[in-house]
């Protein structure tokens, strides 16, 4: 049985227990981090309390997936808003090669995210001026990655960008990100080395142009000068990465998928929080779970089915405009996954239509399919988030031996990404008083008492018609939100194959 340790980004259902999900359900032995090591939302967590425990775990493991933010910096949050000096940091990190001293055997599998440039003015997940100065700091992103590419054309966008912003924001923003830098950088070199077996460099809600995008090239062209490209990749992620490298982990050997698009354009349908066109993102997701796309049909192990917006992503549906359009043809997507399925192929879906939850129209046509035979099913976030749980779960599927804890990983996503983030939460949002999306403040209580009402009925509903004849036991726990906010939920789930389920859960 392999030993797994898992050091994730946070402790949020898509992050900590997915990934473990996805491990247990190949008989895979999980163990993570004590609560008070892991970081709560902005809250950092105890690096020092994280080194004793990977130094005293790592003997006795086989593999380590890892989050370099939160080794070094508390977490992927915290390393957006900490002030932890470079040196401190990189101080942190050189326990992965304390760890590979003990246990030579131990393959480290580590991840770092280039920092975003937000979208949204939030200031708790970013630093707390984010809130009145993001729109101003994005516009300096954009200017000073601009004029890097095309020249003094660009000079005084740059220079008006740089002047809207007071220069003890922007020094100390700027240094954040050199800081983060300097770890990958420095993450490269354990690659190079050896320390690592692979390594990710994620960009988070990434677009085009921006510093995500310039420190990207600074990343790369080390990389090229490292020669280390064939145990590195570097592409739009974050949340889903430790889904990805456990794929890696668990099934090292490279695994072929056939890739089957909504509409027939599908692969260069845009994306909104990616910096390329979904096929480009769909290679990239596949070789980071060290799998690629299969040039016949015949010789995929598994069948990534891919449902794109028709020309362009949107926030909101129905998109008549750019998603819902005679680009694709939902009925024959459907169709096809049926057929898939009724063959006997493993079919893992990845619904990107939408960012932030499941196409509404598609889950309608979906109820037709036996969705307790899927190989896996994602459509949480971002896109990269989404292909990252599905991919894991096609790559993962022939590993499977503990079928309850693959219809606990799989129902998961369905209640989380279908049932909550398509249909509830907005639901909920509409019975409170104009919520705050960054904070909810006193409407938490009321917030999760309505989540409770309207979705543990659709819950047991679900699963009495697709699950209802698998023979496998469901138990449901009480809805909540991670943090206090309407973007992430909580909602415990439970499979057995008998009354009596034995300890699956991730391990202290």
């Amino acid at each position: 049985m392999t030993r797994l340790l898992l050091i994730p980004p946070d402790t949020r259902p898509p992050t900590l227990d997915h990934p473990a999900q996805l491990a247990r359900m190949t008989g895979a032995e999980v163990r993570v981090p004590p609560p008070e090591a892991l970081p709560d939302f902005f809250t950092p967590g105890d690096t020092g309390t994280l080194r004793t425990w990977l130094l005293d775990q790592a003997r006795e493991a086989d593999a380590l997936v890892v989050c370099l933010e939160t080794l070094t910096l508390g977490g992927m949050i915290p390393a957006r808003r900490v002030s932890d000096p470079p040196a401190t940091v990189l101080k942190r990190l050189a326990v992965l090669r304390e760890v590979r001293g003990l246990n030579p055997g131990l393959r480290i599998y580590a991840f770092g995210v280039i920092v975003r440039v937000a979208h949204d003015n939030d200031p708790h997940e970013e630093k707390p001026y984010y809130g009145e100065w993001g729109h101003a700091l994005r516009a300096y992103s954009t200017a000073l990655d601009r004029h890097a590419r095309h020249g003094e054309g660009e000079w005084a966008a740059l220079d008006a960008a740089r002047s809207a912003v007071p220069q003890a924001i922007l020094a100390d923003w700027v240094g954040t990100r050199e800081r983060n830098r300097a770890l990958h950088l420095a993450a490269l070199e354990l690659l190079a080395e050896g320390t690592l077996a692979h390594l990710c460099l994620t960009l988070d809600d990434t677009t085009p142009y921006g510093l995500a995008a310039f420190d990207r090239r600074q990343l790369e062209a080390r990389a090229d000068d490292l020669g280390v490209w064939e145990r590195l990749d570097i592409y739009p992620g974050a949340d889903d990465v430790p889904c990805a490298l456990i794929a890696r982990a668990l099934r090292p050997e490279p695994v072929l998928a056939q890739v089957r698009y909504s509409g027939v354009n599908g692969a260069g349908a845009e994306l909104i929080y990616e910096d390329r066109p979904a096929g480009e993102l769909v290679r990239a997701h596949l070789r980071a779970a060290g799998c690629r796309v299969a040039d016949t049909p015949a010789e995929a192990e598994f069948v990534l089915a891919v449902n794109t917006p028709g020309t362009r992503q949107a926030s909101f549906q129905p998109n008549f405009a750019t998603v819902d359009t005679p680009h694709r043809h939902l009925p024959a997507f459907v169709d096809a996954v049926r057929h898939d399925l009724a063959v006997g192929r493993a079919v893992t879906l990845a619904d990107i239509a939408y960012p932030n939850g499941a196409e509404r129209r598609l889950w309608t046509l979906m109820q037709a399919l036996p969705l307790a035979d899927l190989a896996g099913y994602a459509a949480w976030n971002t896109a990269g988030n989404t292909l990252g749980s599905a991919v894991a779960f096609g790559k993962l599927a022939p590993l499977v031996r503990d079928r309850a804890a693959h219809a606990e990983a799989l129902f998961a996503r369905l209640v989380d990404d279908a049932l909550y983030q398509a249909f509830t939460r907005p639901e909920v949002r509409a019975r409170l008083d104009n919520p705050s999306p960054f904070d909810l403040g006193g409407q938490r209580a009321a917030a999760e008492a309505q989540l409770r009402e309207l979705i543990t009925p659709r819950i047991r509903a679900l699963w009495e018609h697709h699950f209802g004849r698998t023979g496998l036991r469901l138990e449901v726990g009480e809805a909540h939100l991670a943090w206090p906010r309407l973007f992430t939920g909580v909602f415990p789930l439970t499979v057995s194959s008998s009354p009596q389920r034995g300890n699956l859960k991730a391990q202290p």
